[in-house]
């Protein structure tokens, strides 16, 4: 198939990279000239494991990015993966979906047959029906179901592991309200990935589709938050957590993943779409109590992890180590990175703060430009009064000898990474 794809963030480049790897045939459109040169370069503008060699091995050929949306006419579907970030309020902002759909309806004017337009972004229930189509229908001068299709395809992809996600995808969700074209299209854009790893396919409304995005992060976010209550109650009668998460984790209705305590949530989609819900919840004459808990457990952890350090340390005018700024491991994004509110709240505390990361120094030096960089955690370590653990990168768990050259070893783990050893403090949050 021919397939146009409407923003190249982590997103849109992600999807249209595995897309050409399935065979089709990908347009990337963006209006950063950089980006497009860097695709049709074969350079991934994000950092995804898996993405790099994708993108050098189409970019530029079936993965072409460009800054014209005449691209969209040659092509079979159109998918909006565009930014919906968070306003003041929590609700979302849809500046950028309208004007990319206008410029998909503008393009389509000029297009003969039927074309369908995929949102791949996510947004509130409703928001395809009352805010997006009118303006595709204006700008095309066409009409939906008839001329042109819409449909809702949210997207689960975690970052850190975003390739594998899309390739071999829990379920394929699309929102069509019935239009057999639009799932027809879709079956054929999906059909190698659902036949070799025989993926459900769940096929509903367009609001239904914008929903359970919405409650699939909600649920997730609300079950680390449950863990890490838990895990903080476990903590105050001396109680492994973590042993007590492998036996719940048994329970089929519970399930294993998503039942590791610590810091908290962070990244684009958790913090962005629980935000957004609640809003909607609330402007719907709702109050999401539950979320709202959700969240609050969320925002007490950073504080939490600091007060461990506190117990033993006055970290006044001394050295405190951050390992970790990416808000996971596999990805420098720090949207939303418990390191933001944890070297925050050390600088409060009047501590001189040292930053490491494997990939997200850069990122975290444009919000903190005047904190300490090092170039590697034996550096962070070196003449610290104390650690904390914010990201579980696969190095930190090797670390050993390092923390001999510690001012003061005292390490707080807020990933449960870090090997005990004698000579050390070790503290665990949430065990």
């Amino acid at each position: 198939m021919q397939v146009s794809i409407v923003g190249s963030g982590y997103v849109g480049t992600t999807v249209a990279a595995c897309l050409a790897d399935m065979g089709h045939e990908v347009y990337n459109i963006d209006i950063d000239e950089g980006v497009v040169e860097q695709i049709n370069d074969g350079q991934s503008p994000i950092h995804e494991p898996g993405l790099d060699a994708l993108v050098s091995a189409y970019g530029g050929s079936t993965l072409q990015a460009t800054t014209d949306y005449d691209a969209i006419t040659e092509t079979d579907l159109t998918m909006l993966a565009l930014p919906t970030p968070n306003e003041a309020d929590g609700g979302i902002d849809l500046s950028a979906m309208k004007a990319g759909i206008e410029s998909v309806g503008n393009a389509l004017r000029e297009k003969d047959g039927y074309h369908l337009a995929v949102v791949k972004s996510t947004v509130i229930p409703g928001t395809t029906e009352t805010e997006l189509k009118p303006i595709l229908e204006s700008a095309s001068g066409k009409t939906d179901g008839d001329e042109i299709g819409l449909a809702v395809n949210p997207e689960f992809l975690r970052e850190g592991s975003a390739v594998d996600d899309f390739m071999e995808p829990d379920k394929i969700v699309v929102g069509t309200d019935g239009d057999t074209r639009a799932l027809d299209l879709l079956a054929r854009l999906y059909e190698p990935i659902v036949a070799d790893w025989d993926i459900p396919v769940v096929e509903t409304g367009r609001p239904e589709a914008e929903m359970i995005k919405y409650a699939n992060n909600a649920f997730l976010a609300s079950k680390v938050s449950l863990i890490n209550d838990l895990g903080n109650i476990c903590k105050e009668f001396g109680v492994d957590s973590y042993e007590v998460a492998d036996a719940i984790g048994m329970d089929d209705r519970i399930g294993e993943r998503f039942l590791r305590s610590g810091v908290g949530w962070g990244g684009s989609c958790f913090p962005k779409d629980v935000d957004a819900i609640r809003h909607a919840a609330r402007e719907a004459g709702y109050e999401p109590q539950l979320l709202d808990a959700a969240v609050s457990v969320n925002d007490q952890q950073p504080e939490r992890l600091l007060e461990l350090l506190d117990d033993h340390v006055d970290v006044s005018g001394e050295r405190v180590a951050v390992l970790g700024l990416s808000f996971k491991p596999g990805t420098d994004d720090i949207r939303n990175s418990r390191a933001i509110p944890v070297i925050e709240r050390l600088l409060d505390r009047g501590a001189t703060v040292v930053g490491y990361d494997p990939v997200a120094m850069d990122e975290m030096r444009e919000q903190f430009p005047d904190i300490e960089y090092a170039s590697s955690p034996d550096e962070a370590l070196d003449g610290a009064s104390g650690a904390v653990v914010v990201t579980d990168w696969d190095e930190f768990a090797a670390l050993d000898e390092e923390f001999d050259a510690m001012a003061q070893p005292v390490i707080v783990d807020g990933r449960r990474i870090i090997r005990r050893r004698e000579g050390v403090t070790y503290e665990g949050l949430t065990w």
